[in-house]
């Protein structure tokens, strides 16, 4: 299984970069899981968007999902088939009014799932589970070849995450702050500091941070995180190229 980090900001993409995006692949299938902000032009770098085989989403914010309207303008106007996408049910459907009318409601198939659920796409095992957000968020576990990377979407702490995390070869965390989370957001999103502890105590072996607010200390987090997690600390940054 191979993970591209396609961009990794939290809210909003800073210079140069894109929000939440992730190119998943095993044995030649594509799978895209969290189209957000500035993903697209990321992905069209790496494959054409009629090669996308599916797209997965966490959660309805759009800094991970807005770009899964591009994605489906590009496929139109060149003439790929549906597009499988697998969501929350009633998550996208901000992003898909965009563009209302039969083309695009012809450019992709519907894969309502709910959190807690399991399923297969292409070759990955999917089991989810609600973590929570300001909205329904679905952590998810895939798993293909004997490899697991689980990921959080956004998720205030929750002992949840310790099963999510629990082996996982990778466990991409979103980690908005570095240590300490603001007390408004305090039960919804996390820091570099929680999502190692969660790391540790699941017995994930590498730890993946990402979500991070633009201007927050990468440095400083990837040092927060490695003086509570002993296995491999990076930050997920658009580019990166990990191979599980």
């Amino acid at each position: 299984m191979r993970l591209t980090v396609l961009g990794g900001c939290g809210a909003w993409p800073a210079a140069g970069q894109a929000c939440s995006g992730y190119l998943v692949e095993h044995e030649g299938f594509r799978l895209l899981v969290d189209p957000g902000y500035a993903v697209l032009p990321r992905l069209l770098e790496l494959i054409e968007a009629s090669q996308v085989d599916a797209v997965l989403v966490s959660h309805g914010h759009p800094d991970h999902c807005a770009d899964l309207n591009p994605l489906l303008r590009a496929r139109i106007f060149t003439g790929a088939g549906p597009l499988p996408l697998y969501a929350l049910p009633g998550s996208v459907d901000h992003v898909l009014a965009l563009d209302a009318g039969p083309r695009m409601a012809k450019s992709f198939v519907p894969k309502d799932f709910s959190a807690g659920d399991s399923f297969d796409v292409g070759p990955f095992q999917v089991d989810t589970m609600l973590l929570p957000h300001w909205v329904p968020n679905a952590g998810m576990r895939l798993t293909a070849g004997g490899r697991t990377l689980a990921y959080t979407g956004d998720t205030g702490p929750t002992d949840a995450l310790f099963e999510l995390a629990s082996g996982a070869d990778v466990f991409l965390a979103e980690s908005t702050y570095v240590e300490s989370v603001p007390a408004e957001s305090a039960a919804y999103l996390s820091s570099a500091l929680q999502a190692a502890g969660y790391a540790s105590s699941g017995g994930a072996r590498r730890l993946l941070l990402t979500h991070l607010w633009p201007g927050e200390d990468v440095g400083e987090a990837v040092a927060v995180a490695r003086g509570v997690f002993s296995g491999d600390v990076r930050v997920a940054v658009g580019g990166l190229m990990v191979e599980l």
